[in-house]
């Protein structure tokens, strides 16, 4: 019998490569639901091509421009996650929806899958207390396909958590590792979406060359892996093959190597690591010149939120949310490079920041209240200053 597949985000980067993977064996699987937001093209082709069941776009435009063209199609096309019309549980979902929209999706599939495949660190930044409550509820698996965590739970196996002395979690440090610090404030958008290693979308990518990817990924790994935050190390690793180095007690170190190709992680996690990557992609990279250094905080002052984010329970909520403001605004060249972290570091002054961080986060409304304070406060601190 053919398994089941949800992708949410089908479109994104993500999305598109766990397609690739799935034809390559589309014997073993039907597509149950796709999901996107605006990009008509890709919509369309997807439907032709993969024939899922259902089809959720969230763009209402779009979605009535792509309901009119599929009326008579196989697929039915929807305009959101409630009430989906799913009577049997998903055997795989892939969750791919990038930032704080993908995290009532994840939340929606949790109930109707028997596996997830976690690919949106915002969701779980966020909402893991709801996320995780709901997958011991419904008996849904959890695994996480971001390449470092991915990596540190491959590593964790068949481990306790008292062996572990010390987690580091690796970063490429991005196209401005070696771009002296003078020149940061004339970085424009188009120099930070270049990564010399992956081939990612426009917002990881800044994030990526700002650190804030990893301050970001930090926060996933102490909520999926609940290690003291003392235990946790970020460090550089400018070739980008070795993805998690766990440090245990007993004075070994183990480290998980993999080419900077997400196809590694998603098919490990879609095959339950029985099938044999050179199907999927060619290896290029031999084992040799690896290196290991602490990141310059001075170049990368983003590091400095570390000691903070445990601060307040919802403090992980603030920043991720600002920071996609943040972001935005300067991939649309409102704000320099240099005031990302500049105005970020503001927000967490603003004398109602406690107030919010303060906030449990035991609902989507708790949630989306503490992230819609810091996104409007973030756009007046924007306003008022001009770095």
């Amino acid at each position: 019998m053919k398994k089941k597949i949800a992708i949410l985000g089908s479109t994104g980067s993500i999305g598109t490569t766990s397609l690739n993977i799935i034809k390559k064996k589309k014997n073993l699987f039907s597509f149950e639901l796709l999901s996107a937001n605006k990009n008509y093209k890709s919509i369309c082709y997807q439907i032709i091509r993969f024939k899922p069941k259902y089809f959720v776009v969230t763009n209402n435009h779009i979605f009535l421009k792509i309901k009119k063209r599929f009326k008579n199609k196989r697929t039915k096309i929807l305009n959101s996650y409630d009430n989906l019309p799913l009577t049997k549980k998903i055997d795989i979902t892939i969750a791919s929806i990038p930032g704080i929209a993908g995290l009532k999706p994840t939340i929606v599939l949790i109930k109707k899958s028997k596996k997830i495949l976690l690919a949106n660190k915002e969701s779980v930044i966020c909402g893991w207390q709801i996320i995780n409550n709901l997958a011991k509820k419904y008996k849904t698996k959890i695994v996480p396909i971001d390449s470092e965590h991915f990596s540190i739970m491959k590593l964790l196996e068949n481990h306790k958590k008292s062996e572990i002395e010390k987690i580091y979690i690796t970063a490429s440090g991005g196209p401005f590792l070696n771009l002296p610090k003078n020149k940061f404030k004339n970085i424009r958008p188009q120099d930070a979406i270049k990564h010399p290693k992956w081939s990612m979308g426009k917002k990881i990518s800044v994030d990526s060359s700002t650190l804030m990817n990893k301050i970001l990924e930090l926060m996933e790994a102490q909520k999926i892996f609940p290690f003291e935050l003392k235990k946790y190390q970020i460090i550089i690793h400018p070739q980008s093959l070795v993805h998690a180095i766990i440090k245990f007690k007993s004075g070994i170190t183990k480290l998980l190597y993999h080419e900077p190709d997400m196809t590694v992680p998603i098919s490990n996690a879609i095959f339950d690591s029985n099938f044999d990557i050179d199907n999927f992609i060619k290896r290029k990279n031999k084992i040799k010149n690896l290196e290991f250094f602490e990141p310059d905080i001075k170049k990368f002052p983003v590091l400095k939120l570390v000691p903070k984010l445990n601060k307040y329970i919802s403090t992980p909520i603030i920043i991720n949310a600002a920071n996609e403001i943040l972001v935005d605004q300067f991939l649309k060249k409102k704000i320099r490079f240099t005031s990302i972290l500049k105005h970020l570091f503001s927000l967490l002054k603003d004398k109602n920041y406690k107030k919010y961080a303060i906030y449990n986060p035991t609902k989507l409304s708790n949630i989306y209240l503490i992230d819609q304070w810091s996104r409007l406060t973030t756009l007046k601190i924007i306003n008022r200053n001009k770095y």
